[in-house]
């Protein structure tokens, strides 16, 4: 997953966690590798306006939802993949702890964003569980909004992805549902948590992150090509939707 894999971060778990279906224990203090701040706890973003599907082949039109995960992908993946570099340039190369009391993810030296937690993935298992179907977790509803807006979405498009409480999938198909939830909930970016056993993924909010956004035409070119590379799309509607977003 080239530049993506980078924001993988990884270690040794330690401090109070709790059970989890898949087996594996998701830390409340967990340590591991990557770095960034925020100021005020997210409060789990609205989807706001109807999410909608690309039909135009000269310019993308929001009149219907998006039914497909290739057609979620065409339209939040370039803005939400360009939104990592910013992500990577405020945290570098410092290690992640997880307060789920506070509901924060903390990166040293003193770098803490508000977190969603949208689920978490099997290393042994090979799948997904999404947070709403934690039962044994003990995750607030609070911290996990924006993953059951994901299964009401899902519910009503028929999106398997989204609806199925758990699924067999690649730790890289990680990064579809960071893309998907970045873009759908204007999130500052995400963020994969490895603490072992397996990997806890979130998204966050902060206006540290958004300051550092670049609109400027050159990042296109190091964030498309990996984009089309790595997720299945019309590649046409993919840039218009991201050439948009950047306001190009």
């Amino acid at each position: 997953m080239g530049f993506l894999s980078k924001l993988f971060g990884k270690g040794t778990k330690t401090g109070q966690g709790t059970e989890s279906e898949q087996g594996a224990k998701v830390e409340q203090d967990t340590k591991v590798e990557q770095g960034a701040k925020v100021d005020q706890v997210t409060t789990g973003a609205e989807l706001g306006a109807k999410v909608e599907q690309v039909r135009s082949t000269e310019k993308p039109d929001d009149s219907l939802p998006y039914r497909t995960e290739k057609e979620l992908i065409e339209r939040f993946g370039g803005i939400a993949f360009d939104k990592q570099y910013d992500f990577a340039t405020v945290i570098g190369n410092n290690n992640w702890n997880i307060d789920m009391g506070k509901e924060v993810i903390s990166f040293e030296p003193n770098l803490d964003f508000p977190i969603q937690v949208l689920g978490t993935f099997s290393h042994s298992s090979e799948t997904w569980l999404w947070a709403w179907a934690n039962t044994k977790s003990g995750l607030s509803e609070h911290i996990t909004q924006q993953a059951l807006q994901l299964k009401k979405y899902g519910e009503e498009q028929e999106i398997d992805l989204f609806s199925n409480s758990s699924v067999d999938f690649s730790k890289d198909e990680l990064h579809r549902i960071g893309l998907i939830a970045s873009g759908m909930f204007d999130a500052s970016a995400y963020y994969i948590a490895d603490y072992g056993q397996g990997a806890m993924l979130v998204t966050i909010k902060s206006d540290l992150v958004d300051r550092q956004r670049q609109d400027d035409h050159l990042r296109i070119l190091s964030v498309f090509p990996q984009l089309i590379s790595q997720f299945e799309m019309n590649h046409k509607i993919a840039l218009q939707w991201y050439l948009e977003e950047k306001k190009l």
